[in-house]
């Protein structure tokens, strides 16, 4: 088994970074009469509303430049409201009394309140990593009390360490951890006594744990001497006590293709991750909120290809209500050189240049020089402010990506990814739920090799031209402003959800200048919506739902004289099985490396008749998901859908009896286990 990554957190010397040589992508070239995109922004679909913390990077004691005028001013103005503070690792090395690290390098004039002075010149909020792998429960509390008491920083987020996962417990040891218990329970039951601590100080303050995730290593392994992963195990322990969890992600993929294909993961990636919060973390688990404190493309990260990749990971982790993304990091270092897109990489991490010179004595630009991935910071500030409400957009070319935002004052904004690297795209843009005015659009193009942010007034609100390689956003006016509209339904919940059926409710709208006539209730069908109805009221049940299907839903409050207001936020629900059946499957995961995992399958005969040959048939969630081999069954997989065919050895199940077959499934992202099973075409119950 592979470790996926190690620590970022270094000195800005090529010997501490882990960053390998990249090879450069062949990239193939789209035929110079690429067919025209559609591009479809849908305001019924509202997904998660801007966070003021949405934008973020890493800050480290390590980096020279941590809390000067210029960089601040930099991070400032391309609108990053979140700094992570000490970096990385160093957070479990790092003793914000004396400001020292012992083991690594502090820069000087890196101390907590040279970052704080930044922090405030930027107009950003700190997220602070309290040191757990060296440090204590009384030491972070101090922190605490220093930050918010003596100084009234108001210090909001607070991590209970980096990446303890990597403390030498599954195998791979990056993370500084001095206790003698480095296993999951031993990590969420010291977290418990840091939360405790540390809200003793300031009850108002909210406290992170460490997560791995989905998809990612180690998620999902067991490891010797554990009772469960380390996810459940923390969340079991910890849930109750933190407010957020702190997920990682650095995705695969060494060509900009399969970068770019990466986002599309991240629906599923935190879906995953609040199941797993709803499951383990104890009560009202929809209180604690995801945190992507670390982020950074596997290619082309200082040209851009790191910009695109940046501008649609961002965007998809905000629209999953990820409330702060954070970018590693603000300075690093060069890794290796390569020419990308037709201009030179450097292997660098940072967003800004540090001015290093690789060891053939080629240097990066000026100290402080932007990176494109920079600029696509700059761009999604543009694109999304602090209480827009993202809402779907989808495209017909994967080649284009697009991301939209509803904003308070009625303009709509629309943010397109042209990831194709030789030609431009012709983009018509068609609107549900919207109507833009007729008026030329604020247009801000970023484009290949560029070095600021191009401002026209260019094309049409239904159609523009993206240059090759480009991030372009338009800004839109509404072609008509209803007087007093109904407020935003609150978030809906789902009660009584089976297999087929689902009951949602939720709050009621403020009428604005007419009374609410009614509720429109959406099901979100990619870009496009699917209205499953209407009522008077607050509650709305839904029939004919498939089994084990997620369904993604949004609410709109309509007056008597016709004004819609804007879509509730989302809710997601997960039909499930019958609870009675004539045939029961128990699916079980054991033996998960990261990548694969040994299934197995219990076929109960719940029926008063044998079953005399069988055939059982499931679908995958995801389209990267397959069986290898099996056994004590024939195996087929068509597509997503397998069938388990039974052998002359199991042919007959006489009731109550229970056949057992096996597998090893393989996965390329997150590992969304199949909850409806049929039987000789009998829907089975799952348990």
């Amino acid at each position: 088994m592979a470790v996926q990554r190690f620590p970022r957190a270094a000195a800005l010397s090529a010997a501490l970074l882990v960053a390998a040589a990249l090879p450069t992508a062949s990239i193939a070239a789209v035929a110079a009469d690429a067919p025209g995109v559609t591009v479809t922004v849908n305001t019924r679909a509202g997904l998660a509303t801007v966070p003021d913390t949405a934008l973020g990077v890493n800050h480290a004691v390590w980096d020279s430049e941590l809390g000067t005028d210029s960089v601040a001013d930099l991070l400032g103005s391309a609108g990053v409201r979140m700094m992570r503070y000490p970096g990385g690792s160093y957070g479990d090395i790092y003793h914000w009394k004396d400001n020292t690290a012992p083991g690594g390098y502090v820069a000087p004039n890196t101390d907590f309140d040279t970052f704080m002075g930044g922090v405030r010149r930027a107009g950003a909020q700190p997220i602070i990593i309290a040191n757990y792998g060296t440090g204590t429960p009384q030491e972070a509390a101090d922190w605490v009390r220093y930050a918010n008491i003596t100084k009234g920083y108001g210090a909001k987020y607070w991590e209970i360490g980096n990446e303890l996962y990597g403390n030498g417990h599954y195998g791979a040891n990056w993370e500084a951890d001095n206790h003698t218990d480095k296993s999951p329970t031993g990590y969420a039951t010291k977290v418990v006594e840091y939360a405790d601590a540390m809200k003793a100080v300031d009850p108002t303050i909210k406290v992170g744990a460490v997560l791995t995730t989905p998809a990612n290593w180690p998620d999902n392994i067991v490891a010797n001497g554990d009772a469960a992963s380390w996810n459940q195990t923390v969340l079991s322990i910890a849930g109750p006590h933190v407010d957020f969890v702190i997920l990682h992600w650095y995705p695969g993929g060494t060509t900009a293709p399969a970068m770019f294909a990466t986002p599309n993961q991240v629906g599923d990636m935190i879906y995953l991750a609040r199941q797993q919060i709803g499951r383990y973390a104890g009560a009202n688990p929809g209180r604690i909120g995801i945190a992507l404190t670390e982020m950074n493309p596997p290619f082309g990260r200082n040209t851009q290809p790191g910009a695109l990749f940046a501008a649609d990971a961002y965007s998809a982790l905000l629209e999953n209500g990820v409330f702060t993304v954070d970018w590693w990091d603000t300075h690093n270092g060069p890794g290796a050189l390569s020419t990308v897109a037709g201009y030179p990489d450097y292997g660098d991490l940072g967003l800004l240049s540090s001015a290093g010179c690789l060891p053939d004595k080629t240097c990066e630009p000026a100290l402080n020089t932007p990176f494109a991935p920079y600029y696509a910071l700059k761009m999604l500030s543009l694109f999304a402010r602090p209480g827009d409400q993202l809402v779907r957009a989808g495209s017909s070319d994967g080649l284009v990506g697009a991301h939209a935002a509803r904003r308070p004052n009625g303009d709509l904004s629309v943010l397109l990814v042209n990831k194709d690297p030789d030609n431009t795209r012709t983009v018509t843009l068609d609107y549900a739920g919207y109507s833009p005015a007729a008026a030329t659009p604020e247009v801000q193009t970023f484009t290949n090799g560029a070095t600021a942010i191009a401002k026209t007034a260019s094309g049409t609100s239904t159609s523009q031209t993206l240059p090759p390689y480009s991030l372009t956003t338009i800004v839109l006016h509404p072609a008509s402003v209803p007087t007093g509209p109904p407020s935003t339904p609150g978030a809906p919940t789902a009660s009584s959800v089976t297999d087929r059926t689902a009951t949602i409710t939720w709050p009621a709208a403020t009428a604005g200048g007419s009374p609410i006539a009614k509720y429109e209730i959406y099901r979100q069908v990619g870009a496009t919506s699917e209205q499953w109805g209407e009522t008077p009221g607050t509650s709305f049940t839904v029939g004919n739902l498939n089994p084990g299907s997620r369904y993604t839903v949004n609410v709109l409050a309509r007056d008597t004289a016709g004004a819609v207001s804007w879509a509730s936020p989302p809710l997601t629900i997960t039909t499930g099985s019958p609870a009675t059946s004539t045939c029961r499957i128990h699916l079980s995961s054991a033996g998960d490396w990261g990548s694969g995992f040994i299934g197995g399958i219990d076929i109960t005969n719940t029926g008063t008749a044998p079953l005399n040959g069988w055939t059982l048939a499931f679908t995958w969630p995801t389209g990267a998901q397959q069986v290898s081999s099996g056994w004590n069954a024939t195996w087929v997989q068509n597509g997503a859908t397998v069938t388990v065919t039974s052998t002359n050895d199991n042919r007959t199940i006489a009731p109550n009896a229970t056949v057992n077959v096996g597998f090893v499934g393989n996965y390329g992202g997150p590992n969304i286990l199949p909850t409806a099973f049929t039987l000789n075409g009998t829907l089975c119950t799952a348990v």
